[in-house]
């Protein structure tokens, strides 16, 4: 029950910060969705760092891991909204954006992941 409730804050706390993160005034020039492609990177490499703190350092919990990874980065990241987003570019015609906006998330989040681990050593 403990870890649940690990979770359960972790991603309270995620959740919050993904919709203050949304309520950033920003004007969208171009048909690609900055704030949530800014997110995803941002929780592909705090989740490297968590990542390695947790297997190649030992320093945190396996209750602070649950808090952390699944709680916190599963409730800020927006792959849910990446999907939609994607989807709704394909559906208004625009492809490019579209493309770029699959492959760089990917690309980038990995890429972020392992920067992450980097940083954490």
């Amino acid at each position: 029950m403990l870890d649940c409730l690990a979770v359960g804050m972790g991603g309270f706390l995620g959740a919050v910060c993904r919709y203050l993160v949304g309520l950033i005034p920003m004007e969208e020039r171009f048909a690609f969705p900055v704030k949530t492609f800014a997110i995803n990177l941002a929780g592909s490499f705090v989740i490297g760092i968590i990542a390695s703190l947790a297997m190649k350092q030992g320093v945190l919990g396996p209750r602070a891991v649950l808090f952390l990874k699944v709680g916190l980065c599963g409730g800020f990241t927006t792959f849910s909204s990446f999907a939609l987003e994607t989807g709704s570019l394909l559906k208004e015609g625009n492809m490019a954006a579209a493309m770029a906006y699959a492959v760089l998330s990917m690309a980038l989040g990995v890429a972020a992941v392992f920067a992450g681990e980097a940083v954490a050593g």
